[in-house]
């Protein structure tokens, strides 16, 4: 089982599919024609290439057969390829351009004059003509900033209004409270960041932006004390952390944000929604303008690479990752990224060495990285070293590490310390059904605590009653008691669910040999040698079907070739 750090991965919702010549990149009278050009630059788009895309697009606009339709798809991949100055060029603008097109064409030439310094052009772009949904948030969120640019302080500091939208009544305080702060006006600024921040629950993102304006004020022991309450709530948030020691380390706080870091920062919040509302071409765009606003903006960076990555431009994703510098703060869970990344591609000797790199520092990200991806690499004994100092530098037990090392010494066949941790995970979290489900099989398998164990598979089932995996340890335990008629009933279920487990499949062929279904017992570990069983299993199978004497018979000689039992969870 996987211990992942959070990461963003939601298709990426491009452009509608159509037809594409065999070889984009060819040289043909198709590719050289506007069609061809418009083929190729799409089937590029689709395949989340989004530079070569526009590339081609740009190519074929050139034409005077150019259609709105090519203006349009070359426009818009030049904004995904973050080319926002190109793209503002070619905003489409016409009678025949879609009103959606449009639109976003308008926010795309505001936040070019935004960075060009144009604020007086950028806010008449946001305000002249309302940009409409699906960008009134953005272009609300991003106006203030355009007026602060323009020299209008007043509606610079006036709070955005889009009735209903409750990120822009939300994040246009942040935006307003920065404001306040830039015209020196603290008191007002201070109570819109008191409001942001007043729940025990407030995102560590808010709660760091309240602190390092009471630490540019002079307040450090405020500060500390709001870091701390909120690390209460979210001890292993590392904007937190870092923020906290530096203020007791008496260090300068980051500046107020200028003009394009705060106009960036307002691109980003509907970013995040549209990534959550699996708007993917949405988040990419305003990630991509946000990045033309205040190109160290390294969280964006790491947003691109989620998202190129989940669109299949592998390329793309590890140069945004490349791009966090060493030292920086999100540089180590970046690296981690690249990684997995790595790890996807079948390279797992460039995997693990930029892992180790990015553990090498002790960050919790890139050890559990290390660890994860060594034990994705079957190399479990390499991977109890990470997890070690992971759980003795955990200032409270955290039940996810002491799951995960267990499981890696159940793997090495050291059942007394993967049955120790997974005990003691299952003491922090006794109602984990992942937690219940490993450490009862154990035991089922070894033919211990059956009655107990069998109770906590069942809890296990109850709360993920479509698992075939826990099923089966379901099933298995029944087996164990010598219950082999329900044994089947439950283990049929758990083959529907997992038809293609070797394991499942090996479980049901024992049940059926101990009910008197010879054949089919025989028809079932015939199946187990076609669906690529680990050497435990196929030497338990192959000695049944040789011998056919069935599985009591063949223990010794399966025991003889067994590795370490594995729970169907993890397989």
């Amino acid at each position: 089982m996987r211990l992942r750090s959070l990461t963003v991965t939601v298709p990426v919702l491009l452009l509608a599919a159509c037809a594409s010549p065999s070889a984009p990149g060819g040289g043909g009278l198709e590719a050289r024609s506007p069609y061809g050009l418009f083929l190729a630059g799409q089937a590029a788009l689709n395949d989340g290439e989004s530079r070569q895309a526009a590339d081609y697009f740009e190519r074929a606009t050139r034409s005077s057969e150019t259609t709105s339709l090519i203006s349009e798809r070359a426009f818009t991949a030049a904004v995904l390829s973050g080319e926002i100055e190109k793209a503002a060029a070619m905003a489409p603008a016409t009678e025949e351009a879609s009103e959606g097109a449009k639109r976003l064409g308008r926010l795309v030439m505001a936040v070019e004059a935004l960075a060009s310094g144009r604020g007086q052009a950028a806010y008449d772009l946001l305000t002249t003509q309302e940009i409409g949904f699906p960008h009134r948030t953005a272009a609300a969120l991003l106006t203030p900033w355009a007026a602060a640019q323009a020299g209008d302080m007043q509606l610079a500091t006036r709070r955005p209004d889009v009735p209903g939208d409750k990120l822009v009544e939300y994040f246009g305080m942040l935006g307003q409270a920065h404001q306040y702060e830039r015209v020196r006006r603290f008191d007002e600024a201070e109570t819109d960041f008191k409001a942001l921040t007043e729940g025990a629950d407030a995102p560590p993102m808010l709660v760091v932006y309240h602190g390092e304006f009471l630490e540019r004020r002079g307040r450090r022991d405020d500060a500390v004390a709001l870091y701390e309450r909120a690390m209460a709530v979210y001890p292993r948030d590392v904007s937190l952390n870092l923020a906290r020691m530096r203020a007791l380390a008496g260090r300068s706080p980051p500046a107020a944000p200028t003009v394009r870091q705060g106009a960036a920062q307002a691109l980003l919040t509907p970013a995040a929604a549209m990534l959550a509302a699996r708007q993917s071409q949405f988040a990419l765009a305003y990630v991509r303008m946000a990045l033309r606003l205040d190109p160290e903006r390294m969280d964006a960076w790491m947003m691109v690479g989620d998202l190129m990555g989940a669109a299949g431009d592998v390329t793309a994703a590890r140069a945004a990752y490349g791009r966090v510098p060493a030292g920086h703060p999100d540089h180590a869970a970046a690296q981690s990224k690249l990684a997995w990344s790595l790890q996807g591609a079948g390279d797992i000797d460039a995997a693990l060495e930029t892992a180790r790199a990015a553990a090498s520092g002790g960050d919790p990200v890139g050890l559990l990285t290390l660890a994860d991806l060594l034990r994705t690499n079957e190399r479990y004994e390499e991977a109890i070293a990470p997890l070690n100092e992971l759980v003795e530098s955990s200032q409270s037990p955290d039940w996810r590490l002491l799951f995960a090392r267990g499981a890696a010494y159940e793997r090495m066949g050291d059942w007394p310390r993967a049955e120790a941790d997974l005990s003691a995970a299952l003491a922090l979290n006794p109602d984990e059904p992942d937690i219940l489900n490993y450490l009862a099989y154990g035991w089922i398998d070894r033919g211990e605590r059956l009655e107990e164990a069998l109770a906590m598979v069942q809890t296990a089932v109850d709360a993920n009653p479509r698992s075939g995996a826990m099923i089966d340890s379901l099933g298995w335990g029944y087996y164990r008691l010598g219950q082999y008629d329900k044994a089947v009933e439950v283990l049929e279920e758990a083959v529907g669910l997992e038809a293609g487990d070797p394991e499942i499949n090996n479980h049901l062929g024992d049940a059926y040999w101990q009910v008197g279904r010879r054949d089919e017992a025989v028809f079932q570990w015939r199946r187990v040698l076609t669906l690529e069983p680990d050497a435990r299993i196929r030497a338990d199978a192959e000695a049944k079907l040789a011998s056919g004497l069935g599985p009591g018979a063949t223990a010794a000689a399966a025991q003889a070739a067994a590795e370490p039992v594995i729970p169907a969870l993890v397989r």
